[in-house]
């Protein structure tokens, strides 16, 4: 019988949590919680996009992405427009504020990577990328 410490799912799960952990500590300063930092990513990257454009990018359900949008509204990170061409459509933009501390957050993205994969070689990193998008 397999021990629970070699079922795949449970070292995903404890891999996770570790990765978790280590961005949402860079990320203490600003305020921000990990998925709000992904979607501001995703807005640097593509602004304008809809909260069911985000959603989909980032692989998020309706609500969560629109609390999360809510919230960072409120907290002056992000601005949400009418679409000119069919004001039923909402288009999420950055603000002054998220376009300022942009490399910043880039950086504590990068740091957080960095600690986390630090101990596998080059090669092995290619290789662990390529096989969690392989499963995602």
């Amino acid at each position: 019988m397999e021990s629970y410490q070699d079922c795949v799912i449970y070292l995903l799960a404890k891999a996770y949590q570790r990765a978790h952990g280590i961005f949402k500590e860079h990320l203490k300063g600003y305020g921000l919680t990990v998925v709000q930092q992904l979607i501001l990513a995703a807005l640097a990257q593509e602004e304008g996009q809809s909260a069911g454009e985000i959603g989909h990018k980032l692989v998020l359900d309706s609500a969560t992405v629109s609390g999360t949008l809510d919230r960072m509204t409120e907290n002056g990170w992000i601005s949400k427009e009418p679409d000119q061409n069919d004001r039923r459509v909402v288009r999420i933009c950055l603000t002054p504020k998220s376009r300022e501390l942009n490399q910043s957050l880039h950086q504590a993205r990068l740091q957080s990577n960095q600690e986390f994969l630090g101990p596998l070689s080059l090669e092995e990193k290619l290789l662990l990328k390529r096989l969690l998008r392989d499963l995602r």
